[in-house]
């Protein structure tokens, strides 16, 4: 099911640098250029933003697959305009990432993005575009559903069916300084509920008013006391539990 556009874009690259972050899109893209005749190498950057899971999931599928697999710091923590979450975060997150990418590679950068992603406010395209990093997916004309697909295909059935997972600083309220001790208690909420509730949108979101629970709509109905106390233990508010919605700890009107 790898389109004829897909593939032509590919082989017309030559050799890629691949940001994979243990998404769908990203490691199935991965797959995908590894079936070209060129020379690929992966690029993981780990951080408090990046789960834990995403990287373990990278790096065993790098052993099975036979990936060259490089594991980089992503340095957006050294970033003080980073560390500030304005609203343009991703930003300086993306821009860093590359810079690190480009000091260690001379292969064309590429990423997973796909054509879903241009319906939003992605202030990271503009900091690949600044690195002349190429995005394979909207090239071509997929997004997200078709990718799956293709993940699908090719027996990558943990992959096709990963819900989206962002970095753990989008659970953050634009406006609150990122901290790695915030980020690593929302990995831990995150992980920890998703243990119980299985597959589904689960976010811990880390608010102005405190850190909210937002879970899919059969799921609120579950017992948060543990939760709460893990909140509550760190020093922070617990807010409750509230419905998914994507990309709420975003405001755009937010400094």
């Amino acid at each position: 099911m790898m389109t004829d556009a897909l593939k032509s874009i590919l082989t017309d690259i030559g050799d890629v640098a691949i940001a994979v972050s243990g998404g769908v899109d990203s490691m199935t893209l991965a797959y995908l250029a590894s079936e070209s005749d060129a020379q690929v190498e992966m690029f993981h950057a780990v951080s408090p933003a990046v789960p834990e899971a995403a990287t373990a999931r990278v790096k065993a599928h790098a052993e099975t697959a036979g990936w060259r697999l490089r594991i980089i710091g992503a340095g957006e923590f050294d970033d003080p305009d980073y560390l500030k979450n304005p609203v343009n975060r991703c930003y300086f997150c993306k821009s860093n990432l590359y810079a690190r990418i480009v000091t260690a590679t001379d292969a064309v950068i590429c990423s997973g993005a796909n054509t879903g992603d241009l319906g939003d406010y992605r202030p990271g395209l503009g900091a690949a575009a600044e690195k002349q990093v190429r995005h394979p997916f909207i090239e071509a004309g997929i997004d997200k559903p078709v990718i799956r697909a293709l993940a699908a295909k090719r027996g990558l059935d943990d992959l096709a069916v990963l819900p989206a997972q962002p970095c753990l600083a989008s659970r953050v309220e634009t406006g609150i300084a990122i901290n790695a001790d915030d980020l690593a208690l929302v990995d831990a909420v995150e992980t920890h509920l998703a243990a119980r509730l299985g597959a589904g949108d689960i976010r811990c979101r880390v608010t102005h008013s405190g850190v909210r629970v937002e879970l899919p709509e059969g799921a609120l109905g579950t017992d948060l006391t543990d939760i709460a106390d893990m909140v509550q233990s760190t020093g922070r508010v617990f807010a409750g539990a509230a419905p998914y919605k994507r990309g709420s700890a975003f405001l755009r009107g937010a400094s």
